[in-house]
């Protein structure tokens, strides 16, 4: 499956602008994921927004709300929100550099792949990712994405850049408090050289394929069990007919709908039927 890019805009250093995108550098799903189903009747569970003494409400009447702290909400309209103009919604600006390990572990948060949008973009794409491997800097700057506006940490990684969602200063708890009860004192000598023997002993160079979710296997092979098992309970995923797939495909269906109503009997004809048919011997070839 093509990866989908997250975000579009330029790459701004100095007077030299590359138009990139962002495609998200981790695969959502590669762990056993489950969906509530409701035991005796076997269907999914459904999550519907309501509101007290009313029920189900709209999604379009559904505004954001700042909680002012007296128990009351300013309202906010989307469009208010979105006409909000920032630079960095189309633009990232690399504004800073510092070395690559000045940085503190715990601001970083999510990653993502840098990737110039065409070939033309290129040459200044590796004239920036070489200028940075060369001196052994992070860049920093600030985008826009999905309503926020992100701190982000820019380094090379293989032929790219890698770019990396960092925390704001006020979003890390100070951690004093939670140390404040060790004592600073200094550890026993030989406790400390037999520790320090062990790290040495197991020291290498990090290899993320060495390592294994066990918990995930675990699941897949109990799953695995239980599939075997005809005793297993099974709910039949044709029951939950009523959950729509999307908005367009119910658009569609109301569309399509529509139209045989306007067609009368001619959609029921024989000859139509038969050039559908043909596509769908295509993908099989093409798989075996």
């Amino acid at each position: 499956m093509a990866s989908r890019a997250v975000w579009k805009g330029q790459l701004r250093l100095s007077l030299v602008a590359i138009p990139v995108e962002l495609h998200a550098a981790t695969k959502t799903g590669a762990r056993v994921s489950f969906r509530q189903i409701h035991g005796p009747s076997g269907k999914p569970v459904r999550y519907e927004k309501t509101v007290a003494g009313i029920g189900p409400v709209k999604s379009d009447d559904i505004l954001k709300g700042y909680e002012t702290g007296d128990g009351n909400y300013l309202l906010l309209e989307p469009d208010e929100i979105d006409a909000i103009k920032l630079d960095t919604k189309k633009t990232l600006e690399l504004v800073q550099f510092v070395d690559q390990s000045e940085i503190p572990p715990l601001y970083y948060n999510k990653p993502y792949y840098v990737v110039p949008t065409d070939d033309l973009a290129e040459d200044a794409y590796r004239v920036v990712r070489d200028a940075l491997r060369a001196e052994k800097k992070t860049a920093l700057g600030q985008l826009t994405m999905r309503g926020r506006e992100y701190l982000c940490a820019i380094r090379p990684c293989g032929d790219g850049l890698l770019l990396e969602t960092l925390r704001y200063e006020d979003e890390i708890r100070e951690a004093e408090p939670l140390f404040a009860a060790i004592e600073d004192a200094a550890s026993d000598a030989d406790l400390l050289e037999v520790a320090t023997q062990l790290i040495r002993r197991k020291s290498s160079a990090f290899d993320a394929d060495a390592f294994r979710d066990h918990y995930d296997q675990a699941l897949r092979a109990l799953i695995e069990t239980k599939r075997k098992n005809r005793k297993t309970p099974r709910a039949k995923a044709a029951e939950d007919d009523d959950r729509p797939s999307g908005g367009n495909v119910v658009d569609l269906m109301s569309a399509l709908k529509e139209s045989l109503k306007k067609d009368g009997g001619k959609a029921k004809a024989k000859p139509a039927a038969k050039p559908a048919s043909k596509p769908r011997a295509k993908p099989k070839s093409k798989s075996a």
